[in-house]
C-alpha cells in the first residue's frame, strides 16, 4: 500500500497539496483578501466619530434600507418562482423548453447597463408594460419598485441553476414511496421533496442576495437616482469617489461589506443545519 501511494503522488498528473495550496493562497490574496484588506486600510483612516457620521448620515441611511430590502425582497422572489421554473423545466417535456432554459441564461450573458435600458423602456410610463401598469396607478420606472424588479431580474439565474442538478437527481420512487403509504400531493412535496431542496434553495436564495447587494448597471437607469428614495448604496460609493471622498467611500463599502458577510455566514451556517438534519 505504501508502494501504490508513493507511485501515485509521483506518477500524479495534479500538483503536490503543498504546490496547489500554495497557488490558491497566492490567488486569493491578490484578487480577494488585498482589495478588501485596501478598504478596510482606508476606512482606518477616519476617526471613529467620522467613520459612524459617514454610515449613519440620514442619505446614506435611506440607500441601506432600499438596498438591503429590495435585495432581500428580490432574493425572495427569485427563491419562489426560481423554484416553480426549475421544477418545471426538469419535470416537465414540452413545446420551447429548450428555448426557455437557455432564456434563463440571459441576466448572465446581456451588459447589465444593457439590461437597465431594456427594462426602464419596458416599464417607462409609455413602455409595453408600464402604459398598462399605469392605467391601474403601478409606476415602476424611476421608483423603488423599479430597484426590485432590476433587482429579480438579475437574481433568478442563481436560484434556477442551483435547482436543476437536486431536482435532477431526486429519485421519482420516493414519490411513488408516499402515494403507497396515502399521501397527497402537498404532502409529499413539503415532506419529502422540499427538504431535500432546501440547502440548494438556500444556495440560490443567498447567491442571488449577494448578486443583488453588489448590483449597479442594471439599476442606475430604472432606479431615477433620487435621494432619500431611489438612491442605492453602489451608487452613493461611485458618488463620493467622484468627489474624491476615498475614505467615505470606503466606509460605507465595508459596512456593506460587513452586513453582507454576517447575512450570508448565517445563510450558511443554516444550510449546514438543514443538511445535517437531513442527514441524520
Amino acid at each position: 500500500m505504501f508502494l501504490s501511494r508513493t507511485l501515485l503522488k509521483r506518477h500524479s498528473v495534479l500538483p503536490g497539496f503543498d504546490l496547489a495550496l500554495g497557488f490558491t493562497v497566492m490567488y486569493l490574496c491578490f484578487i480577494v483578501l488585498i482589495p478588501l484588506s485596501a478598504a478596510f486600510l482606508k476606512t482606518f483612516t477616519l476617526t471613529w466619530p467620522q467613520f459612524w457620521d459617514t454610515v449613519t448620515s440620514p442619505r446614506v441611511m435611506a440607500s441601506y434600507r432600499l438596498t438591503f430590502g429590495a435585495s432581500f425582497a428580490a432574493a425572495i422572489a427569485n427563491a419562489f418562482f426560481g423554484l416553480i421554473i426549475a421544477w418545471v423545466l426538469v419535470r416537465y417535456d414540452f413545446f420551447g423548453k429548450r428555448f426557455i432554459d437557455a432564456l434563463v441564461d440571459l441576466p448572465f450573458a446581456l451588459p447589465t447597463a444593457v439590461a437597465g435600458i431594456a427594462l426602464t423602456a419596458l416599464y417607462a410610463g409609455n413602455g409595453w408594460i408600464g402604459q398598462y401598469l399605469a392605467l391601474i396607478g403601478v409606476k415602476v420606472s424611476y421608483t423603488p419598485l423599479g430597484v426590485f424588479v432590476a433587482l429579480t431580474f438579475i437574481g433568478l439565474p442563481f436560484v434556477v441553476r442551483t435547482l436543476q442538478p437536486v431536482l435532477e437527481d431526486l429519485q421519482k420512487e420516493l414519490e411513488e414511496a408516499a402515494a403507497t403509504l396515502g399521501a397527497t400531493r402537498w404532502q409529499t412535496f413539503t415532506r419529502v421533496l422540499f427538504p431535500i431542496m432546501m440547502p440548494a434553495l438556500l444556495t440560490g436564495f443567498a447567491l442571488a442576495f449577494a448578486r443583488a447587494l453588489g448590483e449597479y448597471g442594471s439599476v442606475i437607469f430604472i432606479a431615477g437616482n433620487m435621494p432619500m428614495v431611489s438612491e442605492i448604496t453602489p451608487l452613493l460609493i461611485i458618488t463620493k469617489l467622484e468627489q474624491y471622498d476615498y475614505a467615505g467611500a470606503t466606509a460605507i463599502a465595508v459596512v456593506l461589506l460587513v452586513v453582507s458577510f454576517v447575512m450570508l455566514l448565517a445563510i450558511n451556517l443554516i444550510q449546514a443545519w438543514a443538511r445535517k438534519r437531513q442527514g441524520g
